[in-house]
Order: C-alpha cells, then structure tokens, then sequence
C-alpha cells in the first residue's frame, strides 16, 4: 500500500474512521425501532449493520416501508430523522478518536488535503467535527444527502487530483464501492474483533496507527 505521505489527498469517512461511534448509531436503531417489537427492532438493526455508510433518510424510509408497511412522508421522515439526531450527536462529541486518528490528521496537515466524506447529515456532521474541535483538521467536511462518489468526483475535479494519487479510508462497503466507483485508492478499515465486511484483497487495519506516517 501507498503510505499517505506519498498521497496527494487522502478521504476519511467518519464513523468507525476517525471517531469510535459507529455502535452508538447501531443503539440508536434500536431504540428508535424498539417501540415496534422485537422483531421489527432486530430488522432495522441488521439493515442498518448491512448497510453502513447510507445515509439513515434512506434506512429509515426502507426499514418503515418493508418492516412496518408505511410509506413516511417528508414530514414523518424529518421528525424520524430528527429524533435519530438527538440520540447520536452528543454521543458522538464524546466517543472515543480511533487509535491514531488524531496523529494521522496532524502529520498530513501540512502535506495533503484532508476531506470527510460521510453518510452522516451534513449539517449535524459539521456540528460534530467543530464540537470535537476538529475544524481546522480537515479541509472539507461532506456529508448526506449528496451521494459519496459525486462527492468524491468533485473533490477530485476541483482540486486537480488523480484518483490514483487519492487515498479513502472507510469502514464499510459502501465506502470501498464509492472507491471502487470513482477509482480512488481504498483502505477498510475494522476494528479488532470485529467482522471484516471487505472482500478478499483488500487492505485492511485495525486501527490508523496501522497506515505508514
């Protein structure tokens, strides 16, 4: 693998990337879904878990649709939307960094643009990365509803990079399909004792510590 100090730009996703908050998103499914019954409730959590990196907008129109047999409108969605808000964000300023996230961000500061790409609503998601202080590590801060691989190919086209000299660092299928898509180089991301949702050949760490400075 190409170390980040030989990338022009390297991409992070967020969740289980940079902060340790992807099982506060599983928790919030739960208890968003648990007033359903058990069964709807364990749905909604093993399409969320299937599913990582989409934005939950979509999630929660699917799982209603194809668990409770209702269509939202955009109102109930907003107000769904809103109550998964209030059970993640605090959470999510408090959660742990992921082991050598912190460092990573420093050492590229100076040497390469910095991007998150997520399927967290941009606007909570924005919040989150100043309320964590992380601003100013970053050099754009994207989220839903926009789609990560036109994100991505703006990203690209406005700062002149060759997706061969872009790296993105996920923790999802989604992410390395969006990779895939767009031709960015790809690093999955999962934690210790955690399942690897990769296929085979792709690289995989535990933790950033794990990429080269």
């Amino acid at each position: 693998m190409t170390g980040p100090n030989q990338t022009q730009a390297v991409i992070f996703d967020f969740d289980g990337v940079i902060v340790e908050s992807a099982d506060i998103k599983t928790a919030a499914f739960r208890a968003l879904y648990r007033p359903h019954g058990a069964a709807v409730e364990a749905a909604a959590v093993a399409h969320h878990l299937a599913n990582g990196g989409i934005s939950r907008r979509k999630k929660i129109r699917h799982i209603h649709r194809e668990h409770l047999g209702i269509s939202l409108d955009q109102a109930e969605l907003d107000r769904l939307c809103a109550l998964f808000s209030s059970l993640v964000e605090d959470a999510v300023v408090a959660a742990p960094a992921v082991p050598g996230a912190l460092p990573l961000l420093a050492h590229l500061a100076e040497r390469a643009p910095r991007f998150v790409v997520s399927g967290t609503p941009e606007p909570e998601l924005k919040r989150i990365v100043a309320r964590r202080g992380l601003t100013d590590m970053f050099t754009e801060v994207h989220g839903s509803p926009r789609e990560k691989p036109p994100i991505i190919r703006d990203l690209l086209a406005r700062y002149g990079l060759a997706p061969a000299a872009v790296l993105f660092i996920g923790d999802a299928l989604t992410d390395w399909r969006a990779a895939k898509e767009t031709g960015v180089r790809f690093v999955g991301r999962a934690a210790d004792g955690a399942e690897n949702p990769f296929p085979a050949g792709v690289t995989v760490i535990a933790d950033l510590t794990e990429l080269p400075l």
